[in-house]
């Protein structure tokens, strides 16, 4: 008797029956292993493995492979939000099906972005998703500017792209698109550092990453005044010492120390932003009204220098 579910794991998860077919697989022990739960038929003539809730299962259903963000996503790539589901199917694909049961249309299903790729694009990729180079280049056509850059950050910072594959990524884009290469930086360590990064940017402000500082680096200098760390991790008694020490560095190597938590990047960044606004202000040489006197601003928050937001569609 054929096993099914390791013949499945060694086509990567998902076959099609004629491969199973090929391989020995029966009618018979196709059914006996969908009926112990062993393998699950993810969609007509198609079997997998894997949880039937998996974004890539449920691309497989609707008939297609998970492309942009959604492959980013999949890879372990840095993405916030659980983003719609972004599939990829050929141009003439047809009898595609719901993300959740195999049995009904596609229709007007929510949740579910079907992209109607060339065909050229089906022969690159994976049975699950295509290239790194593919999705990439979705996620800059369709995602926020944040987004994009995070999900390209972390395929340079991962060894997932080289810089030959980065170039193709952009010269498979528009050239209006081109000016996002200038955003990308392999450095950056983790998704609220390149969050933080890009909107600093897109507030106004110069921003440079893992700064030398002795035997240590500064995670993020901010207009040449605030050293910023960003710390992802809960509290630990065992770093304690060391995270204070490194913030008396921080001011002694003439910064304005500044923490942030990975959570109050994701969740509360207009309170962090005016923490920053106001922290380089301070280190601002005073201004002079006409009387010689120094200018005071108005009452109430810094004015913002900038905002973050989408960039879809913008050239």
């Amino acid at each position: 008797m054929v096993d099914i579910a390791q013949l499945i794991h060694l086509l990567g998860g998902l076959a099609q029956k004629q491969q199973l077919v090929s391989r020995g697989a029966r009618d018979l022990d196709l059914t006996r292993a969908v009926r112990d739960g062993t393998a699950v038929r993810a969609r007509q003539g198609w079997y997998t493995t894997v949880d039937e809730a998996e974004p890539r299962v449920r691309a497989a259903r609707v008939g297609g492979r998970l492309t942009g963000i959604s492959a980013i996503q999949d890879w372990g790539g840095w993405v916030l939000a659980n983003p719609r589901l972004q599939v990829s199917v050929p141009r003439n694909s047809a009898r595609l099906r719901n993300q959740w049961n195999r049995r009904r249309p596609l229709a007007a299903a929510r949740g579910v972005h079907v992209h109607w790729d060339a065909p050229e694009l089906s022969e690159r990729g994976a049975a699950w998703s295509v290239s790194a180079v593919d999705a990439l280049i979705r996620v800059v056509l369709d995602e926020e500017l944040e987004t994009a850059v995070a999900a390209l950050d972390w395929a340079v910072h991962s060894g997932l792209l080289d810089e030959i594959d980065l170039e193709r990524v952009f010269l498979g884009l528009p050239k209006s698109k081109s000016w996002v290469r200038g955003w990308v930086d392999g450095a950056c360590e983790s998704l609220p550092e390149s969050l933080t990064r890009t909107r600093l940017r897109l507030a106004g402000y110069t921003v440079t990453i893992q700064v030398p500082l002795g035997s240590q680096r500064i995670d993020m200098v901010i207009d040449g005044t605030v050293g910023l760390e960003i710390d992802g991790r809960e509290f630990h008694a065992a770093t304690f010492e060391k995270d204070h020490l490194k913030a008396i560095d921080i001011t002694i190597a003439g910064f304005h120390a500044m923490a942030v938590s990975a959570n109050m990047v994701f969740t509360n960044w207009g309170h962090f932003l005016h923490a920053v606004e106001l922290a380089v202000a301070s280190h601002a040489p005073p201004s002079f009204g006409n009387s010689g006197t120094p200018a005071i601003r108005a009452s109430g928050a810094p004015q913002q220098r900038g905002r973050y937001g989408r960039f879809r569609g913008s050239s």
